[in-house]
């Protein structure tokens, strides 16, 4: 590993400064970032550990005491603490099944908020400092196109890059539209969720739109509507401790024998979350039916671009987001039959 430089963050004001000094990183769980640091992937000369910051709180408000009801979850709160929050599990279900499914448990009692939502790829060409990588190197060439491309996106993808995004996590935060709060040199700026990630185009290096001297505090995620159901679901290789081939977020509310609320979100098929917002607009006001969702995905997915050796990836995203959005609408059914 290359040698760098390591403080502790005294507190918060002074991070933004050391990020825009250049190459510097946060800290907090290490998960991800460590290991790209033994691989060679990440050379910072500098870390700023800010595990000490008072970030890692997660506040219900009801909004009977003022300011916006909703759920602020501080950016060094662990992934298993997320993941168990009473508040989570009952008021936002899609999001704990989302945390729990990533990784180990030992790797969500270190994993943090903020980090999970940076998570970058695991495609085998970024992971690999021999073969070209644009992420890695811009301007170096893609090996992916040549190459393995199974787990390769089929939505948004560029020629310079071809890999998806690894968070389960993220994938369960899109359908809930939360807010995710930032500090850099200039001021506190808040981002939404779906402007946060962003596809590769021509500059595969930039995951997301923060700027260099940026940091997360925090994010806030707004009630959801009466009557919803959520949920996650992930297809992948082996039962546990691999990353998904295809996921699905979703968030549902049937009112009246019709869909009222219908968002989803796909995992393993971009570089980013991908909110399927052409098949959303489908489904509100249709009368939930399996042949119905399909459709909706399959004219989400006539944008898609596939190789030989992923494009099992649309039937699958098809079926997993049907069979997904099907089970909520049914438990829904069977709640209103039974009043």
């Amino acid at each position: 590993m290359r040698t760098f430089a390591y403080d502790r963050a005294a507190d918060a004001s002074t991070i933004a400064s050391a990020l825009a000094e250049g190459s510097t990183r946060v800290l907090a769980g290490g998960t991800n970032l460590v290991d790209l640091m033994k691989l060679g992937i990440e050379t910072p000369d500098r870390l700023v550990d800010i595990t000490g910051l008072a970030v890692a709180d997660i506040e219900w408000n009801d909004g009977s005491g003022g300011g916006a009801p909703g759920l602020r979850v501080g950016a060094l709160v662990r992934n298993s603490d997320l993941a168990a929050d009473p508040v989570v599990r009952s008021q936002f279900p899609v999001l704990s099944r989302a945390v729990l499914s990533g990784a180990s448990g030992q790797l969500r009692n270190m994993a943090t908020t903020g980090g999970n939502l940076f998570q970058r790829t695991r495609c085998p060409y970024f992971m690999n400092v021999d073969t070209a990588c644009n992420k890695r190197e811009p301007g170096s060439g893609c090996s992916a196109l040549d190459g393995d491309r199974r787990n390769a996106a089929v939505l948004g993808a560029s020629q310079h890059c071809i890999a998806t995004h690894p968070s389960d996590m993220a994938v369960g935060l899109a359908v809930l539209d939360p807010t995710v709060t930032v500090v850099g040199t200039d001021g506190v700026r808040e981002i939404r969720f779906a402007d946060l990630h962003r596809l590769p185009e021509s500059a595969p290096e930039r995951d997301s739109t923060l700027r260099q001297d940026e940091w997360v505090t925090h994010l806030d995620i707004p009630p959801l509507p009466p009557g919803a159901r959520s949920t996650y679901r992930k297809v992948r290789d082996r039962a546990s401790y691999a990353f998904a081939r295809v996921s699905v977020a979703a968030v549902v509310v049937v009112e009246n024998g019709v869909f009222t609320t219908a968002r989803i979100a796909l995992g393993g098929a971009a570089h980013k979350p991908w909110r399927a917002t052409v098949a959303e607009s489908e489904l509100l006001g249709a009368i939930p039916s399996r042949s119905g969702v399909i459709a909706a995905m399959e004219h989400e997915l006539a944008a898609a671009h596939t190789f030989p050796d992923n494009d099992y990836k649309l039937s699958l995203l098809a079926s997993t987001v049907a069979s997904t959005v099907m089970s909520l609408a049914d438990a829904a059914a069977d709640e209103a039959a039974t009043r």
